[in-house]
């Protein structure tokens, strides 16, 4: 009996000296972070780059805008144009909204900053021949887009704030054009 216990203890010994699976623990230790960082930089970067194509695209149509290059501007139209250029965003039309919102240069009354994604149709009146606005008018343009996180839960898409009625998060960019007298 003492044989055997005294056996036991030497392959206890054995068993504690040896340091063949000491990579494989720390692998397993340190794997679920290098996985979380991961999934947040990509997570992080897919959002960067989408605000910066939809920036982009309300850019390049509110300079079309000013120009006059549409003809009889609608909300569809307008939508339309920021949609063709962008490149990420899969059925455009339906994951983003327009809003189109007079803005009064004697009171300067903004929207609220925490309005939700809504789709509103504010005409928009820029050389039209049948009617022509008000010159001067200020127009503040905002498109939303809502998107799904790629990684939901780890990361960044844990802590994004998220909608309320898909739970996608929401991309917004904005500017402003003015109706320039006839």
């Amino acid at each position: 009996m003492i044989r055997m216990i005294r056996a036991a203890l030497r392959r206890a010994g054995d068993f504690r000296r040896r340091d063949d699976g000491v990579a494989s623990v720390e692998f397993v230790l340190v794997l679920p972070l290098f996985l979380t960082i991961f999934m947040a930089s990509f997570e992080s970067g897919l959002l960067m780059t989408r605000n910066i194509m939809l920036e982009r695209a309300l850019d390049l149509t509110v300079r079309e805008l000013r120009l006059g290059t549409f003809v009889n501007p609608s909300h569809d139209t307008i939508k339309d144009a920021v949609c063709g250029r962008t490149v990420l965003f899969e059925d455009c039309s339906t994951i983003m909204r327009l809003e189109l919102t007079k803005v009064s240069t004697t009171t300067w009354n903004l929207p609220a900053a925490d309005t939700p994604c809504a789709d509103r149709d504010e005409p928009i009146q820029l050389l039209d021949p049948l009617d022509t606005g008000t010159d001067n008018e200020m127009m503040l343009i905002r498109a939303c887009a809502v998107f799904d996180p790629i990684f939901p839960m780890t990361g960044l898409g844990l802590k994004l704030k998220k909608d309320a009625f898909g739970g996608g998060y929401a991309i917004i960019a904005r500017s402003a054009f003015v109706n320039e007298p006839e």
